[in-house]
C-alpha cells in the first residue's frame, strides 16, 4: 500500500510516536510525506519515506495530485484543529479529495491505530 503521512507542527511529535508504534506495519509499505514531517519520521524511525515539499509550500497539493491519480491508498494526516493554518484551503482540498476518491483518511492517532489494525491482519 502507498501511505501518505502529514502532520501539522504541533502534531509532529504524535506522528513520530505513531510511526514508532507502527514500525512493523509501516516498514512493509511505500511511504510518502510532506517535507518536514517526512524528514522527521525518517530521522527518528529509519523508515524510507519519499518526501514532497513542506505542506505550506505545496506538499499537501502534491499528495492531493497523487490521490487524484490513484497513487495513494491511505492518508494519515494529524492536523492541529486549534491553530489557524495559512494553507487551510490546501488542507480542505486534500480532505475533499479523500472523500471523492474514497481514500481512508485518519486525522488523529486513535483513528489511525484502528485503521492500521486492519493492515496488520493482512
Amino acid at each position: 500500500m502507498r501511505i501518505a503521512l502529514i502532520a501539522h507542527d504541533e502534531k509532529k511529535p504524535d506522528m513520530v510516536t505513531f510511526c514508532e508504534e507502527q514500525l512493523p506495519i509501516l516498514s512493509k509499505h511505500e511511504l510518502f510525506a510532506t517535507g518536514t514531517t517526512g524528514t522527521l519520521v525518517k530521522k527518528e524511525t529509519g523508515l524510507d519515506v519519499h518526501c514532497f515539499k513542506s505542506g505550506p509550500l505545496g506538499g499537501d497539493q502534491e499528495i492531493g495530485a497523487r490521490v487524484a491519480r490513484g497513487e495513494i491508498d491511505i492518508i494519515v494526516f494529524f492536523r492541529d484543529p486549534l491553530t489557524a493554518q495559512p494553507h487551510e484551503p490546501d488542507v480542505s482540498a486534500l480532505f475533499r479529495l479523500s472523500d471523492v476518491y474514497q481514500i481512508p483518511l485518519a486525522s488523529n492517532p486513535n483513528t489511525a491505530r484502528h485503521l492500521f489494525r486492519s493492515l496488520s491482519c493482512k
